[in-house]
């Protein structure tokens, strides 16, 4: 069982590595899609190796899209392949996970517009102001769409995207 996370520099270190340890843990093959494969660095300096492209990416062999936040998703969020993946897995109604800053990529690619969602407290009203109907709590699951505020909420987004794909909590 394959997910995949979706970064580039500037990710939220935390919110890339916590979960893809715990993933793997639990079984799951991770793979690392940037605009550009090859290392990356988060915004803290901790660097992981992207072992793919997003131009190479097919949404088909994966059964979760994980978004971290940080500064990476105001850049991703500006690159149309990006947003081209995150309508592909949208569209075949897989699950699609983002936290902190994550959001702002479903909402470039036109999918978080009309449902509920958290996000990252400094970028609630951009969600707002685009017909997101923003909720401050841990987690928030509307449809195949997974959100989550910040680091500290780690715990119960894993434990929330490790049910929904029917591992281990």
């Amino acid at each position: 069982m394959q997910v995949l996370f979706l970064t580039t520099d500037g990710f939220e270190d935390t919110e890339l590595l916590c979960p893809y340890y715990r993933l793997r843990e639990a079984g799951y093959q991770v793979d690392i899609a940037a605009p550009e494969w090859g290392e990356i660095t988060g915004k803290h300096g901790y660097k992981v190796h992207a072992n793919l492209a997003v131009s190479e990416v097919s949404p088909d062999p994966y059964k979760l899209l994980f978004i971290p936040g940080g500064k990476a998703p105001s850049d991703l969020r500006l690159i149309p392949e990006v947003l081209d993946l995150v309508r592909a897995f949208h569209q075949q109604a897989k699950p699609i996970a983002a936290i902190c800053h994550g959001p702002q990529v479903l909402l470039s690619a036109g999918i978080l517009k009309g449902r509920r969602a958290t996000c990252y407290h400094k970028i609630a009203r951009e969600l707002q102001a685009n017909g997101v109907n923003y909720l401050d709590t841990e987690v928030v699951i509307d449809g195949n769409l997974i959100t989550s505020r910040e680091p500290a909420d780690l715990p119960a987004l894993m434990k929330t995207i490790l049910t929904i794909l029917g591992g281990t909590e």
